[in-house]
């Protein structure tokens, strides 16, 4: 009996030991909170899948242990803490871009990216106790004066809206790459103006300039077809030194309608250019004729367009592309030459 009852004891003590090691770990887990930063811009409609679609669901498993700092980089503050970051963590420029989550030493870029890799971090870090905010330089004063808000919160009118920050602000965000924008597109109006005062005063294009039309309007294709690629598949651009063609293709207006990627609209403009000056070309009377006035018409729509995409870029955007404007320029000169065609066609 005495044996039965020192059993008991010790079993019973056996238990309360387990129970106070389970209950234990359990605080310690509910008191790990995975940190962490992410960066995105009110354009950018990959941005609102993250915080729409990924994050929610992700915020309703963990709570509180799952803490997000939204930060605007269309705000210069906001745009200073990616700089920061970018330097800090010595980003690539293949791999700069929004939405961008900085989690730990993890740099998780893009729709895709972010919703494979997020979770498997997520647990990683609430295992090892938890992570701090990532080490970017002036992030603690935006902690203190940006309120955290939980990954299910869905985003205020304030964070989707652009009107939040002025045309100055936005132009600011890229002072170079925008300027160089604004200069392109106070050279195409310029052009327009002039094509439109001269009109009926314009030269025949020499037969030797008219093979230029299918030579740029080739180069417009690999263009248009390379930026295509990029907006499809979500990919980051190769940029170069100056702008920012991510943010730009990943805003809303690198869609018509929001279907339809304005690179397969280049590639559609270019390629019947080709085959209207083909048809020109290798035709008389008034075949050729209609295929010259609808080569015109094109690259003037064409151009009208561009007009309209640089517009958008400085004061609208706030970032540069510089594809872009490398587009912008080629239909330009398509203008130019396809507006000295039609005398050719009779």
């Amino acid at each position: 009996m005495c044996c039965r009852s020192t059993f008991t004891k010790y079993m019973l003590r056996l238990c309360l030991m387990v129970l106070s090691t389970l209950s234990i770990s359990s605080v310690w887990a509910n008191d790990s909170v995975v940190h962490t930063v992410l960066l995105y811009s009110p354009s950018c409609p990959h941005c609102h899948v993250v915080m729409n679609e990924v994050l929610p669901p992700l915020s309703e498993q963990y709570g509180q242990q799952l803490q997000v700092l939204k930060v605007d980089v269309s705000h210069p503050d906001g745009q200073a803490l990616y700089q920061s970051a970018i330097a800090a963590f010595a980003i690539a420029d293949t791999r700069q871009g929004v939405p961008a989550m900085i989690i730990g030493d993890n740099i998780l870029v893009g729709s895709q990216e972010i919703p494979e890799q997020l979770p498997r971090l997520i647990e990683q870090f609430l295992a090892q106790g938890g992570v701090d905010w990532p080490a970017i330089p002036g992030l603690d004063k935006i902690v203190e004066d940006m309120s955290v808000t939980q990954a299910n919160a869905a985003p205020s009118a304030e964070d989707l809206s652009t009107s939040s920050s002025s045309w100055r602000e936005r132009f600011a965000t890229d002072p170079f790459g925008n300027a160089l924008a604004v200069m392109v597109l106070i050279c195409m109006i310029v052009v327009v103006g002039y094509v439109v005062a001269t009109f009926q005063q314009r030269t025949s294009l020499s037969r030797g300039w008219m093979w230029a039309i299918p030579v740029v309007a080739t180069i417009g294709i690999g263009i248009a077809a390379y930026l295509s690629y990029i907006e499809m598949t979500h990919q980051t651009a190769m940029c170069g030194p100056v702008g920012d063609c991510n943010t730009v293709q990943q805003s809303e207006y690198a869609w018509l309608f929001g279907r339809i990627p304005i690179g397969i609209l280049g590639l559609v403009g270019y390629t019947a250019i080709i085959f209207l000056w083909f048809v020109m070309r290798w035709n008389r009377g008034q075949l050729a004729r209609f295929a010259a006035n609808a080569l015109l018409v094109t690259t003037c729509v064409g151009m009208l367009f561009s007009i309209y995409l640089s517009f958008l870029e400085p004061f609208i955007i706030g970032a540069t592309c510089m594809w872009c404007l490398a587009s912008a320029m080629l239909m330009t000169l398509l203008f130019c030459l396809a507006v000295r065609l039609p005398r050719l066609a009779y």
